[in-house]
């Protein structure tokens, strides 16, 4: 059992971090605050070669894994800047066209992807479904040698950044009447394709949108895969990429408010020259916050390994399980980091609170912390299917 890294992924991990620290959250708030996008850190991340990290190299990527990406994600975040489409963009769809998508999809999409020039984001929440693909209301249906979609989507990161969206859609299966998933990578800029921007309480420079599909007519090839029988797994093989990079966005985030809170506790002197972190009251939060998001960590880069692996199932129950742990570190870590700084730790200029809207949302998505507990007392405790 060896938990060092390769000397190949220590260089990674310090290269990110500087790359990451010379932006800073400072630069990540601004852009938030503007309503504009972090294209530069992005394109700089694309050029360096940290977005293409788990990308084969025939496709100009650096043939790493999961791995790699998440420690991408990690000290990304841990530098004050969280990027989520890192999550949607490298790790799902470029996941999921490297695995199941067709050679001319993978020639077609992944360079750009490896190199951040395209970003293509992920649809598969529905109001009325939530994530629950076995209700998706979005239908796709044959129309001669073309694919019409309709249907919509809610919760849809980064539309307005993105040249494509990878849909997942429900078809009919002519030999059994029963609905199968597919996915579908459509032209954001697709006729019969219209969003509408969500109104969200959280600092982002990340937009969240409502999609519309009516009757986007798509050719053939638009399909994921060679067949219909590709769409379950292609579905299946971007989700636990998903939870283990949004765990690691979640780590750093919570490294990023712990190191921020140390350093204040440690030189900030009230009462008789002493620091106030030398306050159980104030030392022993942070503490137990350090403690939370190093042991999610570990699950983290666990869940990556059993990935990276092709252990998919041990992949799955680790990944929910890391999600679940990171969720709730990162959840106390930003408010610990606040109720240390006192009245500052609610000015933006400390930096911490900025963060207290994108952690809770960690605890509701992509999947809320009650279905991992629903996931691990079927899958692991062996108890009844309760939903």
């Amino acid at each position: 059992m060896n938990f060092d890294l390769t000397p190949e992924q220590e260089q990674l991990r310090d290269a990110v971090r500087a790359l990451g620290r010379r932006y800073g959250h400072r630069y990540f708030v601004e852009k938030a605050k503007a309503g504009e996008h972090t294209t530069e850190l992005w394109h700089e991340a694309g050029r360096l070669g940290y977005l293409g990290v788990s990308i084969p190299t025939e496709y100009g990527g650096g043939g790493g894994g999961i791995t790699e990406l998440a420690l991408v994600c990690e000290e990304l975040a841990a530098a004050g800047c969280p990027l989520l489409l890192l999550v949607v963009s490298p790790a799902i769809a470029a996941t999921v066209i490297t695995r199941h998508g067709t050679d001319e999809q993978r020639k077609r999409y992944l360079p750009g992807l490896a190199d951040g020039s395209q970003k293509i984001v992920f649809a598969i929440t529905e109001p009325e479904a939530g994530s629950n693909f076995h209700r998706l209301g979005t239908v796709a249906r044959r129309d001669g040698d073309d694919w019409l979609l309709s249907g919509r989507k809610c919760y849809i990161s980064g539309v307005d950044e993105a040249g494509h969206v990878l849909v997942v859609a429900r078809t009919e299966d002519a030999a059994s009447g029963k609905l199968k998933p597919a996915l579908f990578v459509v032209p954001t800029d697709a006729p019969g394709l219209t969003w509408s921007k969500l109104d969200m309480e959280i600092l982002s420079p990340e937009n969240q949108f409502l999609l519309y599909l009516d009757d986007v007519r798509l050719p053939a090839d638009a399909l994921v895969g060679q067949s219909l029988d590709a769409g379950l797994p292609a579905l299946f093989s971007g989700l636990n990429p998903e939870r283990i990079t949004v765990a690691a966005m979640g780590a750093g985030t919570g490294r990023y408010a712990i190191e921020r809170a140390s350093e204040y506790t440690a030189s900030r002197k009230v009462w008789g020259g002493r620091s106030i972190g030398s306050h159980q009251g104030v030392s022993h939060p942070l503490a137990h916050a350090a403690v939370q998001v190093e042991l999610a960590r570990l699950m983290i880069y666990k869940a990556a390994s059993l990935y990276d692996a092709g252990r998919d199932l041990e992949a799955g129950v680790a990944g929910n399980m890391a999600k679940y742990a990171t969720g709730e570190a990162a959840a106390l870590a930003v408010d610990t980091a606040v109720q240390v700084h006192g009245g500052a730790g609610m000015t933006t200029e400390y930096g911490v609170a900025t963060l207290l809207g994108a952690v809770r949302a960690g605890r509701i998505a992509p999947v809320s912390r009650e279905m991992i507990l629903n996931f691990v007392a079927q899958h692991v405790l062996g108890q009844d299917k309760s939903y």
